[in-house]
């Protein structure tokens, strides 16, 4: 590793995570016609929602809302720079899957992180 990275906290991780899920959880909500109205299989527009945010907003920018609510952002393990899009799909379909995201390595990333090649750190 070539740059050091500020290692971000699982609590900080799973605040950002909460936030991004409760904005898309809201934002189905809304759509659906308030919290009453909300399909029972409407988990799987939440969902789906998520990974566009988190999808679109990391290729983009670097940190999806959360991130950047909590000081936080996803760059490149190897150099430090922007990860590309790619890295963005992979590290976002990998989180989706939950198991991905709760499995660490010595350095503290996820596995997510790991295979996409991205690393968490603070701003």
């Amino acid at each position: 590793m070539s740059t050091n990275f500020v290692r971000v906290s699982l609590g900080r991780r799973l605040a950002a995570l909460s936030v991004d899920w409760l904005a898309c959880y809201f934002i189905v909500a809304a759509s659906a016609g308030g919290l009453g109205s909300m399909d029972p299989n409407s988990a799987w527009s939440i969902l789906a929602l998520f990974f566009a945010e988190i999808s679109i907003f990391s290729a983009l920018q670097g940190a999806s809302l959360g991130h950047r609510i909590f000081g936080i952002r996803i760059v490149r393990f190897a150099d430090g720079g922007a990860i590309s899009p790619i890295q963005a799909l992979i590290r976002s379909a990998l989180l989706v899957s939950v198991i991905f995201a709760i499995t660490f390595d010595e350095n503290g990333r996820g596995m997510h992180e790991r295979f996409s090649g991205s690393v968490l750190t603070r701003t």
